[in-house]
């Protein structure tokens, strides 16, 4: 299970397959070469038709059901990737330089200290205008975290911690529960606007010297945005793995902002 997350940007492949369709693709084609790998290196030379795995998904319901694949049925099914592959290369929105670069994700559970690492960035009383924004924005959209409470509650799959980490900014207290919510709980993409927001929030480019006026037309990125707004949530070699991949969906938010295209997000 994961947040997958990919860069609508427009190119061939979106032409025939839509994004949650893709990363299917994907995922299935990751567990196929898994697989094999596996065989090999228990010196099974068994042809893929020969090959077979159990696989655990969750429902809907929350009920989990098990499903036997065969991985050349797999291999047969995630071949519509090839057919568009070759169209990844020098894409603006290919981030990890290798076909359908654009599209990642970040697995559950999430740390602890991915949750705290993501308080710590929000702007406190001395960022007045960004800190008024997130207050009023977590008022105004209701931003309770519950949700993302009740779902901590019921399974350990998705958070390292049963409670949400917390901080306190000036008047009111944020949990980590309404950050998510806040990140990953829209009924839509993430448009350009909503990213732009998100990137000031968590410090993802630089916020110090703007005004309003900078706040309030943070989309469309402007002509000058690398330059005026380089990236700054560069990976740390103590980063834990959740704060490895929250630093590259930033990283996939922020590509997408300078696009000016929405972000795919399925959490």
């Amino acid at each position: 299970m994961a947040i997958d997350y990919a860069i609508r940007y427009a190119c061939l492949p979106r032409r025939h397959m839509d994004d949650a369709h893709m990363i299917a693709l994907l995922k299935e084609r990751e567990r196929a070469e898994v697989i094999i790998r596996t065989f090999r290196a228990n010196g099974d030379d068994r042809p893929p038709s020969e090959m077979g795995f159990e696989f655990t998904r969750t429902t809907p319901q929350g009920e989990e059901a098990t499903e036997l694949h065969v991985v050349q049925d797999v291999l047969d099914r995630v071949a519509e990737l090839d057919a568009y592959a070759s169209a990844c290369a020098g894409c603006p929105a290919n981030l990890l330089g290798q076909a359908y670069g654009c599209a990642n994700f970040i697995q559950y559970p999430l740390s602890g200290a991915a949750e705290a690492w993501l308080l710590n960035q929000l702007p406190t009383p001395g960022d007045a205008l960004l800190w008024l924004l997130l207050k009023q924005g977590v008022e105004e959209f209701m931003y309770d975290g519950h949700a993302i409470t009740q779902l901590r509650q019921q399974s350990e799959n998705y958070f390292q911690d049963r409670v949400a980490a917390s901080r306190k900014l000036g008047e009111f207290d944020i949990t980590a529960d309404q950050v998510f919510e806040m990140m990953f709980s829209l009924q839509d993409d993430i448009q350009p606007n909503h990213a732009g927001i998100l990137l000031l929030f968590f410090h993802a480019i630089p916020r110090d010297f703007l005004d309003a006026h900078d706040i309030m037309h943070i989309a469309p990125a402007p002509p000058d945005a690398l330059e005026r707004f380089p990236f700054l949530h560069t990976i740390q070699a103590d980063d834990d793995k959740t704060i490895r991949e929250l630093k590259q969906f930033f990283r996939a938010l922020y590509q997408a902002w300078v696009l000016n295209v929405p972000l795919f997000v399925d959490a």
